[in-house]
């Protein structure tokens, strides 16, 4: 139930009282008589509940980006210059974007496909990639890979085609699958699976847990992008206006 106390400044703002009373200074019969006209007025004018869900959803959404911006300052060394990171694109290029994503999320496959038009479509754009396996032990065993296909790697052109043959396969991205791709790309499997169990692969793994819970990061793909942080799948038109808005502060440069 809502408070009397809660709602004291709504109806002081809707005229439905005028003394700037606690709530304990009211009656039983008064508190009665009060919540009877609260109740009337918000069947009458039940279109303000959602003036209150949309004001407060906004707020919300003000308050998270500012915690994302705090985070994403304190860890920028991390998040966008880190050496367990793979960078692909523009390695010099004005708007580093980095993904946060896991080899068995479906929404990663179609975001993976918006990540390739973009760096198509932007020679200045500079993207890291970081595994984030929340989706169980095979998309760990997915991320170790990886890992290893990066230390193994170290310019990234086998790496981004390896990444693009797993997310695209069929069935579920485990370790079996995750070395074949690694393999019909050119790799050398042997010393993949020796390295995926290094220190260095869970170092990077730990690396990239932290730094997605410092974010608030929840669930894949994550991004961040200048210093917003974005969550979910939210498309090519939705990632080229956060990209504009860390390079020229608008929209579209």
């Amino acid at each position: 139930m809502i408070s009397l106390r809660a709602l004291a400044p709504a109806l002081l703002a809707l005229g439905l009282f005028t003394a700037p009373a606690s709530a304990q200074s009211f009656s039983d019969g008064q508190k009665k008589e009060i919540e009877s006209v609260i109740k009337k007025y918000l069947m009458e004018h039940p279109e303000i509940l959602e003036e209150m869900a949309a004001e407060l959803s906004k707020r919300q959404s003000v308050a998270d980006a500012a915690k994302h911006e705090a985070a994403v300052a304190k860890n920028a060394d991390l998040i966008f210059k880190s050496p367990r990171g793979v960078t692909v694109g523009n390695k010099d290029g004005d708007v580093t974007f980095v993904e946060f994503f896991d080899y068995n999320c479906g929404y990663c496959k179609r975001a993976m496909l918006d990540m390739m038009e973009l760096m198509k479509a932007d020679p200045k754009l500079k993207v890291v990639l970081k595994e984030f396996p929340v989706l169980g032990p095979t998309s760990v065993e997915a991320a170790q890979v990886g890992v290893a296909v990066r230390m193994q790697d170290p310019t990234g052109k086998k790496y981004l085609d390896f990444h693009q043959k797993l997310l695209t396969g069929r069935g579920s991205a485990d370790k079996a699958r995750a070395l074949a791709a690694a393999k019909e790309v050119g790799l050398d499997v042997a010393r993949i699976e020796k390295d995926m169990n290094s220190p260095e692969v869970r170092a990077t793994l730990e690396e990239n847990f932290k730094l997605a819970e410092s974010m608030g990061m929840n669930g894949t793909p994550s991004y961040v992008i200048g210093k917003q942080v974005v969550i979910g799948a939210v498309g090519v038109e939705g990632l080229s206006k956060k990209i504009s808005e860390a390079r020229c502060g608008k929209a579209t440069c």
